[in-house]
């Protein structure tokens, strides 16, 4: 096996490697805030779920919508994060079919400790690049993101 030489550019990856290998900067961040408090038993896409609820507010159905992702693609996670304490389930009191999921202050403690990962992420990161060019990267994402939009089927399912 070949040593990969060192490089001072990525000009030649594909920008789909790109956003997936630096997607990674945020999840490592996070995991370590999580583990400084203690939270180290969060399953996989667990603490974008906490996050995202810590953050807005919103409910796991928002959030599920934001990731792009199925319930079903999901569910494992929030029943692990359900059985360790992160969430907790009721009965929704205006309709008695559904279920509510909430954070518990375990999970709001996880939830803190990424967006205060994140937020150090992007600090680094704004003061690397500086603002214009965040929003800029903003933007192509915004497109991919509705170019990913034109081709759903719309009654198909919401993953991937």
């Amino acid at each position: 096996m070949t040593a990969r030489p060192e490089r001072d550019t990525f000009d030649d990856v594909p920008l789909s490697a790109l956003l997936r290998v630096s997607r990674g900067t945020y999840r490592q961040a996070i995991q370590r805030a999580q583990r400084r408090i203690g939270c180290d038993d969060i399953p996989s896409m667990g603490e974008y779920l906490l996050s995202a609820m810590e953050w807005s507010g919103a409910s796991l159905e928002a959030v599920i919508g934001w990731l792009g992702v199925s319930k079903q693609a999901v569910s494992q996670a929030v029943d692990t994060l359900v059985v360790r304490g992160y969430l907790e389930r009721s009965q929704d009191p205006s309709d008695r079919r559904r279920v509510k999921l909430s954070l518990t202050a375990r999970g709001h403690a996880a939830g803190r400790a990424a967006r205060t990962a994140i937020e150090e992420v992007d600090r680094k990161l704004r003061a690397r690049v500086g603002p214009r060019k965040i929003a800029q990267a903003r933007s192509v994402l915004v497109a991919l993101l509705e170019i990913k939009n034109e081709g759903r089927d719309p009654g198909g399912d919401a993953g991937g």
